[in-house]
């Protein structure tokens, strides 16, 4: 199984992975799985792409798997498998929070405000999803029955119980521990959550409330029978923070369905690519800067940004062009938010190289491995995730975070070495390829909730 242990518990062979073991050599079992998912507020979102494609792998697998939507319907640049009700809708859930008179309304009226239609018109109208308007809501949410929507809470957990009955439920993130007291007592089956990019989302919080979360989320985490790392450095990131035992997490590296992520094909035009949020954490000011830089050595390089863009990073974006017209880049610069899977591909085949200067620990970088699948090189700052995924891939150079100067530079090595740039490229293609793909990421997570499930029925069996 290729299910990676987090360097934290090398040394020991735990029983977590001994029931591991035990169930690989006993067969695989088709699993029941829920995956319990939160929409990203209209915008378009890693880890609802990850859990989408995850949700198909598990059925093509042989698995039922059902992907439940929260909050709000999933924003993705592919085809939507999730389930077509709303959990928790966002509506319900802000109402509930500030009034006590919609913690007390009948289903039929919740109802009416999960309709995914009326959830889609709030988001156009503009939702903010900033942690600071956030933080009393992520509170509530993390004490679960003792938070004001214990009610959709409830509702979750009784549709559960009529209408799937699963083996292993599934959260998408820590932030959704809160609920996993209930759900794990009510339905009697583990419990596995994935940590996927939470840290910068609470520490955004102010800080009476940012203690106040991390310590809820700490008590949590106890109800929560093991954790997906999505890299070993946010595994071990986590594990700490949340003073989790060693043996609870476990490493699967994100995976992506690599159907029509060919090798690129069309000339080379020395052309920087950017594919992520348009939004100053990202680091798309960085690289606006390198790229001046990169201006003054190579005139003839281009840069193309792309990726997600909601109506609260308008104001961000319209700045980082303005800049760019200040400097008279904008004949060389071209945007295209929210671009679809088809055209996210073409976009990453017409590129030289790949960077996304985020300015903090990212989890994973699923446009890493993305821009690798098409033969793209990359370049990322030395931290979170990137050196292990540069590592494992041999797709990519590194540079000192921060440093925009030595960003342009290492931008121009790559631009001036066709031969390296191809060599980075077709190494990284071959890993991704044979060591991130949906596939191989849907048969680790499926060998994680085997574990869980076998290690409930063996204590059950026990304590019999």
């Amino acid at each position: 199984m290729a299910a990676h242990r987090t360097a934290g518990s090398a040394a020991s062979v735990t029983v977590l992975f001994g029931a591991l073991l035990i169930y690989k050599e006993a067969g695989e079992r088709r699993v029941n799985i829920v995956l319990l998912t939160p929409g990203a507020g209209g915008m378009y979102c890693g880890a609802c792409m990850r859990d989408n494609a995850l949700a198909v792998a598990l059925r093509k697998l042989g698995h039922d798997a059902i992907l439940l939507p929260l909050y709000t319907p999933l924003t993705l640049d592919e085809a939507d498998n999730s389930f077509d009700r709303i959990f928790f809708g966002g509506i319900n859930v802000f109402l509930q929070q500030k009034s006590t008179i919609f913690r007390k309304t009948p289903e039929w009226m919740d109802n009416r405000l999960d309709n995914r239609a009326l959830l889609r018109m709030a988001l156009g109208i503009g939702v903010k999803t900033d942690a600071k308007d956030l933080g009393e809501l992520t509170i509530s949410m993390l004490k679960g029955e003792d938070g004001f929507q214990v009610k959709e809470l409830n509702k979750l957990t009784a549709w559960m119980s009529t209408h799937v009955k699963p083996d292993v439920i599934c959260l998408s993130n820590a932030l959704l521990c809160g609920l996993a007291p209930k759900l794990r007592a009510t339905l009697k089956v583990p419990i596995v959550c994935t940590l996927q990019g939470e840290d910068y989302f609470l520490d955004g919080l102010p800080e009476a409330q940012r203690s106040e979360a991390w310590t809820l989320l700490q008590k949590r985490a106890t109800d929560v029978d093991a954790f997906i790392g999505v890299s070993r450095y946010y595994g071990e990131t986590m594990r700490a923070r949340m003073n989790l035992a060693p043996e609870k997490v476990i490493t699967v590296y994100n995976g992506i369905d690599l159907s029509g992520f060919g090798a690129k094909t069309a000339a080379d035009t020395q052309t920087i690519g950017f594919l992520a949020r348009m939004a100053p954490e990202k680091g798309l000011r960085t690289l606006v800067r390198a790229f001046k830089l990169v201006r003054e050595k190579m005139p003839a390089a281009k840069l193309h940004i792309a990726g997600s863009k909601t109506a609260g990073d308008e104001a961000f974006v319209n700045e980082i062009a303005a800049e760019i017209k200040r400097d008279n880049l904008h004949p060389h610069v071209t945007f295209s938010p929210n671009v679809d899977r088809a055209g996210k591909i073409a976009f990453l085949q017409s590129l030289s190289v790949l960077s996304v200067p985020a300015e903090y620990g990212e989890s994973f970088g699923l446009y890493v491995v993305e821009a690798l699948a098409c033969g793209v090189p990359v370049v990322q700052p030395r931290h979170g995730a990137f050196p292990e995924l540069i590592e494992a891939t041999g797709g990519g150079i590194l540079y000192e975070p921060g440093k925009v100067d030595e960003l342009a530079a290492k931008l121009c090595e790559l631009l001036g070495d066709a031969a390296r740039r191809k060599e980075l490229g077709e190494i990284g293609r071959r890993v991704v390829i044979e060591r991130f793909s949906l596939e191989r990421m849907a048969k680790d997570v499926v060998g994680v909730f085997e574990g869980m499930i076998h290690h409930r029925d063996h204590r059950e069996h026990r304590g019999k």
